[in-house]
């Protein structure tokens, strides 16, 4: 089986990445990463998923592959963006993040809460020196409130695009078949075959 190293600290995107290759019977192995984390100063997505990317293949040696994924709010022109995970500052986490937005959204009618999820996924194969990058979109909009206990992140405000129920409240498995992060593997996928002759 070949494996590759997942650029991130996160116990939650390792498993939901291995859920996902498994569930393309991909036959690929997803290794956390255990290296420094490197500084994310891009200005896109791309950008910062390049530089975890980089920065995994250089410390392992393996092929490695990095997502940097947000939610994009279109009457806050496109905001959080990358400034997803500290929307309410360094540190302050999930919570504070969902709720700076439900308030920064208050007075908005559901016609202007349209969101959409995003996830770049950037490999880079260090013996190659070959670079490739993918992007995934999920839209939907933003609830007026919190709902469903599952998922992380802003999932539980978030309604995807033909649901009735939240990302929070959908099943994982439904999840990691709808969700940014599976659209954006889905065109990772044949790449990383290439790449590891899997």
């Amino acid at each position: 089986m070949s494996a590759v190293v997942l650029a991130t600290h996160s116990a939650h995107k390792v498993r939901e990445f291995q859920q996902i290759v498994d569930s393309a019977g991909a036959g690929i192995e997803v290794l956390a990463y255990d290296g420094p984390s490197p500084v994310e100063d891009g200005t896109s997505f791309a950008a910062n998923a390049l530089i975890k990317a980089r920065t995994a293949a250089a410390h392992s040696g393996r092929l490695s592959l990095a997502d940097d994924s947000g939610l994009s709010v279109d009457v806050l022109g496109g905001a959080p963006g990358i400034f997803s995970a500290r929307w309410a500052g360094h540190g302050r986490g999930d919570v504070a993040n969902r709720l700076l937005l439900l308030d920064q959204l208050a007075d908005m009618a559901d016609e202007h809460r349209a969101a959409t999820f995003f996830c770049t996924i950037a490999m880079v194969d260090p013996t190659s020196g070959t670079e490739r990058v993918v992007e995934g979109r999920w839209p939907g909009r933003l609830l007026h409130e919190e709902r469903g206990e599952g998922g992380f992140g802003y999932d539980p405000i978030f309604l995807p695009e033909g649901q009735t129920r939240s990302a929070a409240e959908l099943a994982p498995e439904e999840k990691n078949a709808l969700s940014h992060r599976a659209r954006a593997f889905a065109l990772a996928l044949p790449v990383l075959r290439e790449l590891t002759g899997a």
